[in-house]
């Protein structure tokens, strides 16, 4: 489980710190209150616990793409919803978005109701729920996956609101298809309520994309996935988000995209990067029979598919193991840092997380050497 330091003082030392300007070796991380309050190299301050932690200091990872784990349906009860978020909190993730896949509305709107009582009776010690992500419904049958057809809808305004007010002010992201009739419309309702906005389940072109991240949005849902695909004369929503500089989600598991996507994303900039997991109830539950949305899934091998298209339906991946992935792919420790955390605090507005700098929250992952994890700290 993650380790509570709240009105406490400590120092890690000896440990690499991976901070958003590179990485300090053998340094020193000064916690105090459950906030950093100085980083360095050299000799660690004496007037505070001092633990000698050979290894790897990251910033907490922060997932905006989770719909479950630990065999729980983050779409279910409160108690569901928490479970999953503890189970990726054992994997280094300190604060995630809890992902909705399309449902009927008033399934919908209940999932919402308890994901915001999950954040109103959250415990300090757990791992941090920004909110909710919508998925759905206002997306295209032409790239839907593992949505449900049967739920989709066209972007609906007072749709929205119902769901803004279902979430009690804790739907911070809307996935669409901006192509649909309404989308662009939508995309100014959600932002003037204060929901970003992000493209995915898509057949857009290029153009109609580009657009929609004019018009404000700004998050692409894993990149690649479930949407009009890449073609030299039709670049689709993929090249438009990169163009764009929206952030770019990546289910980096090496089943979803080649592990060279994870790279070229960072060679357009080392801000749009955001590795997510895209994880389903049956991330560290095992192979078998699970449901997504209504739609049954087979998970084999660790990847789940839809069993009667066999398309991918979410993924068995852990924020720890898509940052390792990311190394292997010839990420640098700041550049893997940054997708897992920095970056998408950035998009949502959670600037007091997501990096090892003074004045931040202290959420920090402390790996071994062999990049293992250690202990999770959350503030």
């Amino acid at each position: 489980m993650p380790t509570k330091f709240h009105d406490d003082e400590r120092v890690l030392s000896g440990v690499n710190v991976v901070t958003p300007s590179g990485v300090i070796p053998q340094g020193w991380i000064h916690i105090r209150n459950g906030v950093i309050f100085a980083v360095g190299n050299g000799e660690p301050p004496s007037d505070a616990r001092i633990d000698v932690v050979p290894g790897w200091a990251y910033p907490g990872f922060v997932d905006v793409h989770m719909h479950g784990g630990g065999g729980h349906d983050a779409s279910g009860s409160v108690e569901d919803v928490k479970a999953a978020v503890t189970f990726h909190g054992r994997h280094g993730t300190t604060a995630a978005l809890v992902s909705l896949v399309t449902a009927p509305v008033e399934q919908l709107v209940t999932s919402l109701a308890n994901i915001a009582t999950a954040i109103e009776t959250r415990e300090s010690d757990e791992p941090t729920i920004l909110g909710a992500h919508l998925e759905g419904p206002f997306l295209a049958h032409a790239q839907c996956g593992a949505q449900n057809p049967e739920h989709l809808q066209l972007p609906n305004g007072e749709l929205l609101r119902e769901f803004i007010a279902a979430a009690r002010g804790n739907l911070r992201v809307i996935t669409l298809a901006p192509e649909l009739p309404g989308a662009m419309e939508l995309i100014d309702v959600a932002r003037s309520q204060g929901v970003v906005v992000a493209v995915g389940h898509t057949d857009a072109s290029f153009e109609v994309a580009v657009e929609a991240f004019r018009r404000g949005a700004t998050i692409a849902t894993h990149l690649h996935n479930g949407m009009r695909p890449f073609r030299h004369r039709d670049p689709g929503p993929a090249l438009a988000a990169l163009a764009s500089g929206a952030l770019c989600e990546v289910i980096n598991d090496g089943v979803h995209v080649h592990p060279a996507i994870a790279r070229d994303v960072v060679d357009h900039s080392k801000f749009q990067l955001a590795l997510v997991t895209d994880a389903i109830s049956a991330t560290g539950a095992g192979d078998g029979p699970y449901q997504l949305g209504g739609l049954d899934v087979i998970v084999s091998g660790g990847v789940a598919r839809l069993r009667d298209s066999e398309g991918l339906a979410g993924s068995t991946l852990t924020m720890d193991s898509a940052m390792r992935r990311a190394l292997s792919a010839g990420l640098s420790a700041e550049e893997a840092a940054l997708a897992s955390s920095a970056n998408a605090c950035r998009v949502l507005g959670e600037l007091n997380r997501g990096s090892i700098e003074v004045g931040r929250r202290a959420d920090i992952v402390l790996f071994t050497e062999t990049l293992e994890i250690r202990e999770v700290l959350i503030a």
